[in-house]
């Protein structure tokens, strides 16, 4: 393993130990920051955003942000190693946020700090975000917001380095059906169960009519249920949640227009910002990808990318299957390979 993967997995393995889930992440910013600081970098925090800008900066440039988030979920409780403690099985490194994201964070870091003194065609900022995991307002959203203007991204995430040139956007629906209690050993009253199920059925045959050769389908997908009080009251009121993934030939405000026009339930979106995006194909992100021999593929999971105004493309080590799972792990080799693979795809990329 050479230099600068084994100062990736290092700092990895410090960060696996400190606890960063999201909205928590403070002591891992502390970590990144100071770490950067040590290699001569002068980065710059907002919450527990913390990015750096490379030497020469220049208005006159295009420039790309290279970001890879901080943050994780909570360890489901069906893990068999300790999550916190990193665990070195072999080529594999065990630990919570070691794949999502931990993998793509140090290469990316890794890569920029090979590459902060070279004048590129474009400027280079890398930024390593906090709340990724929960779309938060206080992540990538606000530290953008005190970078100088982006043209292009690349954002780091487990996709076993193939190229993400389209991501499914999302959004989160709460409805609530209302009936009018009574006893169940009279049947009186309105059921509110009834009324949601009635609902969830019309969502449930939902077809969309636009396709995209990449995300498919928009795909709308009831994930949560909730009534009653006790067995002889008939429900006054049913709650449900509705996960819905649009692709980029719907906005996410017309898929909730279409979506509630079937229903009778009172309906409320908790956002529309997280919109499906998407690289065309004579992108220098996209043609770079095809020139390095990266397959390209449409992602149904959410990243910083629903954040981000401008063009991005989403690629990294690991294996997004990994993700959010028990004994999480990223093997060394992906790292060893990401870290050169950065290196080239940026060195060789021309934005205009």
């Amino acid at each position: 393993m050479d230099q600068r993967a084994s100062e990736a997995v290092a700092l990895l393995r410090e960060l696996v130990a400190i606890p960063s889930v999201s909205r928590s992440e403070d002591k891992a910013a502390d970590k990144m920051e100071a770490f950067l600081r040590d290699k001569g970098c002068a980065p710059k925090r907002l919450y527990n955003n913390v990015y750096c800008i490379a030497p020469g900066y220049s208005e006159e440039r295009p420039t790309l942000l290279l970001d890879a988030h901080i943050d994780t979920v909570k360890p489901v409780a069906a893990w068999t190693r300790d999550p916190f403690t990193p665990t070195l099985e072999g080529d594999r490194l065990y630990g919570l946020g070691t794949n999502d994201d931990g993998g793509s964070l140090v290469s990316l870091m890794e890569a920029f700090l090979a590459l902060r003194g070279e004048r590129l065609r474009f400027n280079l900022i890398f930024s390593a975000s906090a709340e990724e995991e929960v779309s938060g307002a206080h992540g990538v959203e606000a530290a953008l917001g005190e970078m100088p203007h982006i043209d292009a991204a690349i954002v780091g995430e487990p996709t076993a380095l193939r190229a993400a040139v389209a991501e499914k956007g999302l959004m989160v629906i709460d409805f609530t059906a209302h009936g009018r209690a009574g006893h169940a050993a009279r049947g009186e009253g309105i059921n509110a169960i009834y009324k949601a199920v009635d609902d969830i059925e019309r969502i449930r045959a939902l077809r969309f009519g636009r396709t995209s050769p990449l995300l498919g389908d928009p795909k709308v997908t009831v994930t949560i249920i909730g009534a009653g009080t006790q067995h002889n009251v008939i429900p006054d009121r049913c709650t449900f949640t509705a996960d819905v993934r649009s692709n980029e030939h719907y906005g996410n405000r017309e898929l909730y227009d279409l979506i509630t026009s079937l229903c009778e339930s009172e309906a409320h979106a908790r956002s529309f910002r997280l919109n499906s995006s998407g690289l065309s194909h004579d992108h220098p992100l996209y043609r770079r990808a095809v020139e390095t021999g990266r397959s390209t593929f449409g992602s149904p999971t959410l990243s910083n990318q629903a954040l981000m105004s401008f063009p991005s493309l989403k690629i990294g080590p690991g294996d997004s299957a990994r993700s959010h799972s028990a004994d999480e792990y990223i093997a060394l080799g992906e790292i060893e390979e990401a870290i050169p693979f950065y290196i080239d795809f940026i060195r060789g990329l021309a934005l205009s």
